[in-house]
């Protein structure tokens, strides 16, 4: 059931055409009839201050003091959250498709960490980058994301507090419905 905030986020995807019908061969590999091309969202840093506020409003955990976001889609949304927060950011950058904690970034026991991304839909960027953070002392209050499109419940061994949660389905590629099947698929990008 969506609510006036989820139906402000929806807006504001549809205004700035970061959510997108078609035919889209996710990150995954999965495929779907729908996408949130979130980089669209990124162009408009007035859009991006309201739904970092949004989704600062709805957290529920202990205050963070470091902002930490993975490339790429994270990255926009990160700053502006931890430029709101008055805290430290910090990015994963992505190395031959992996994510990597370079520039001589470092966390220390001193840091309660906020992981934030644009959207989950099966977890995997979030567990590779909540794996990074785990090597290193600091704490990590909660993951938090724009929108998750998962179709089941997600453990992250952390609190999970998205702002927006849809359920477009995705599927196997040997499973794509007739409708998609009679759209050439496309890979985006985040």
């Amino acid at each position: 059931m969506e609510n006036k905030t989820d139906d402000q986020v929806i807006s504001i995807f549809k205004e700035t055409k970061a959510l997108l019908t078609g035919h889209f061969i996710l990150r995954s590999g999965q495929r779907s009839g729908h996408f949130f091309q979130c980089a669209q969202v990124c162009q408009y840093l007035d859009k991006v201050s309201i739904l970092a506020s949004l989704l600062i409003k709805q957290l529920d955990c202990p205050t963070p003091n470091t902002i930490v976001a993975p490339a790429m889609g994270g990255l926009v949304l990160g700053q502006e959250v931890a430029r709101q927060l008055n805290c430290r950011f910090l990015f994963l950058e992505k190395v031959e498709d992996k994510l990597e904690l370079r520039r001589n970034f470092s966390l220390s026991k001193k840091d309660n960490v906020l992981l934030v991304e644009d959207v989950v839909t099966k977890g995997g960027r979030v567990t590779e980058a909540l794996s990074i953070l785990n090597e290193t002392e600091c704490t990590i209050c909660a993951v938090t994301s724009l929108v998750d499109r998962s179709t089941h419940e997600l453990d992250f061994g952390v609190s999970f507090q998205p702002l927006l949660k849809l359920h477009f389905p995705t599927y196997d590629p040997s499973e794509i419905p007739d409708e998609l099947k009679l759209i050439d698929p496309i890979k985006p990008g985040s």
